[in-house]
């Protein structure tokens, strides 16, 4: 394993940590930043990792270029200051961080003396048992020479790959001849190029055996392969008449046509093959095609292929998988239910997050590694954790990835928690509400990092739509990311729209006008809004409601200056004198 900074490549089981965050890094990605790691200090030019990576295929230049730009956000690397990737312009790239031999402790959480966490890979499935007996059972049918095209499906970090790593485990006690290969479609990459991810599972196939029988395309192959893959359906076929062969692709929302139609052209031929072919991908990615969601429906209809696709864990099924992750039975009051509910039920998202509460000391192991219980030292109802750092960069780039018009419209969506109204989005950007709608609507259906979840009734006799956030995380970093001054306006605009709305009854939301007032700042409107809520509540003979709400502004006037806070706190009195005689 090698060091550097805060960060451990782990070059067995070929995948990065940031102390104890797993970074899953697709298989060129990781062997870039491997060849640099290992050549520190020292010029490498583009050829000679041109050379040492694609020894047998012409690849461009510029094509280092869109792995290096991938690595940096991965590592936070400024190219203008770099820490760790210097570009030295028109020659190649030098790792300029120092690194050193690690032996896993990087993999480890110190919360007394021998106690350490598992590896996030060694953690066992959780909540996906009858996915797993099905897959096993296509594999058993492309053993008996049916050939099986499986789609796997569902949104980032919800266990794709983690299930397919499941059945080559069992595959390996079941069918030790097996063969598992595996091909990553690099996104901003593998559109552009054919066959991208087969080329490279082959690649795999070839390195794991001892010699080439002529089964692994080379170079000259792409020139054949201009009319249609069946010289490529062939290649492959021939390696499963013997053994079963699985061949898997991953995230072809990012694949070349080419590698579609070949996927397509195997599920079709009707010779037999013991041939397994695993496809996964994100349903709502912005980059998937028609032609893919077109060919997967078709197939589909013809009974040709299988779609597993993937739900959030259930609760209990997420406490299993934590339990299993702590080594321990019985977690800590409230822990299971806090994580599920910030998770959604995503393994990715909850793993991380139980990783961030360990690095924030939030929970801490006591005893030894046989003996020792992990322990929570704040009550979970009053954690107000942030969004872990690693987690937090993925985010951003799912986020860097829409154009700027949809960030505005997530980023003013962020100003109202995790449901927001199409109105109060289209109050924060004044922009017509029509306009914002549709970007909703859009962003639905091509990104998944929303969800419709209903309308309001407005009081003009208008609806309006409102959405909410697939992870509470997204909100959180679509928020962080936007100056104090613009969060400031937007907040403002819909509590001045708020009031438009309800024009002649703004007390009946006071209380939520406040709220947008004091997210603003702007404290002196928040003290009046908050007097106009306790006053209604008042009405309704909520007194212990308006006591609380008065007692919120008084502190809020504490914030003020000495001559407004005297003239607010004279007005709070007054309204708290008169509560709490009712009260008694």
């Amino acid at each position: 394993m090698k060091q550097f900074d805060s960060f451990v490549l782990d070059t067995s089981n070929e995948c990065l940590w940031n102390q104890s965050v797993h970074i899953a890094l697709a298989n060129k990605l990781f062997c870039v930043l491997r060849y640099l790691v290992e050549n520190p200090g020292r010029l490498i030019t583009h050829d000679e990792l041109l050379d040492a990576l694609w020894p047998t295929t012409y690849v461009q230049p510029q094509v280092l270029r869109t792995y290096v730009l991938e690595l940096r956000k991965i590592l936070g690397d400024d190219a203008k200051h770099p820490k760790f990737i210097q570009t030295l312009p028109k020659r190649g790239y030098k790792f300029v961080a120092a690194v050193t031999e690690n032996t896993g402790a990087a993999f480890e959480h110190t919360g007394a003396p021998g106690t350490s966490m598992q590896k996030v890979g060694s953690v066992a499935l959780a909540g996906r048992d009858e996915d797993l007996v099905r897959l096993q059972h296509l594999a058993q049918l492309a053993a008996n020479g049916q050939r099986q095209l499986v789609f796997i499906t569902g949104p980032a970090g919800i266990g794709k790959t983690a299930l397919i790593d499941a059945l080559h485990d069992t595959l390996r006690t079941t069918s030790p001849q097996a063969c598992m290969v595996c091909g990553h479609c690099a996104e901003g990459l593998s559109e552009g190029e054919s066959y991208y991810p087969v080329f490279e599972a082959f690649g795999q196939f070839l390195a794991s055996t001892d010699q080439d029988d002529g089964l692994v395309p080379g170079p000259a192959w792409r020139r054949t392969l201009q009319n249609g893959p069946g010289e490529l359906c062939e290649a492959i076929e021939k390696s499963a008449q013997e053994k079963v062969f699985v061949l898997v692709v991953e995230d072809i929302q990012w694949a070349h046509e080419s590698t579609l139609k070949l996927l397509s052209a195997l599920a079709r031929r009707g010779t037999p093959a013991k041939l397994m072919v695993l496809a996964t991908y994100r349903p709502q990615a912005r980059s998937t095609s028609l032609f893919l969601k077109s060919m997967k429906q078709d197939l589909l209809v013809r009974h040709l292929c299988t779609e597993l696709s993937l739900a959030p864990l259930s609760s209990g099924a997420l406490t299993q998988l934590l339990s299993r992750r702590l080594k321990q039975e019985e977690l800590p009051t409230g822990l299971g239910r806090f994580i599920f509910e910030r998770s959604a039920g995503n393994p990715l998202l909850a793993l991380a997050l139980l990783e961030h509460m360990i690095a924030e000391r939030v929970l801490v192991c006591r005893g030894t590694t046989e003996e020792g219980k992990w322990e929570q030292l704040t009550d979970v109802s009053e954690l107000e954790l942030s969004v872990p750092g690693e987690l937090a960069k993925l985010i951003e780039l799912e986020i860097d990835r829409l154009n700027p018009r949809e960030q505005r419209v997530l980023e003013a969506g962020s100003l109202m928690r995790i449901a927001f109204p199409v109105w109060a989005v289209a109050a924060a950007l004044d922009e017509d509400p029509e306009y914002v709608e549709k970007m909703c609507d859009d962003l639905e259906r091509t990104t998944g990092l929303v969800q419709r979840a209903g309308h309001d009734d407005l009081p003009d006799g208008t609806r309006s739509d409102f959405y909410s956030f697939t992870h509470e995380f997204y909100r959180e970093v679509l928020y962080q990311r936007q100056t104090t001054g613009r969060r400031a306006k937007g907040h403002i605009r819909i509590a001045e729209r708020l009031r438009a709305l309800f024009v002649g009854r703004e007390n009946n939301v006071a209380e939520e006008m406040a709220m947008q007032y004091e997210a603003a700042g702007n404290w002196q409107h928040t003290v009046r809004a908050l007097c106009a809520a306790a006053r209604h509540a008042y009405e309704r003979h909520a007194y212990q409601e308006s006591n609380r709400i008065l007692e919120h502004a008084s502190r809020i006037a504490e914030n003020m200056s000495n001559v407004e806070r005297s003239i607010s706190l004279k007005e709070i009195e007054d309204e708290l004198e008169m509560v709490r005689e009712m009260m008694t």
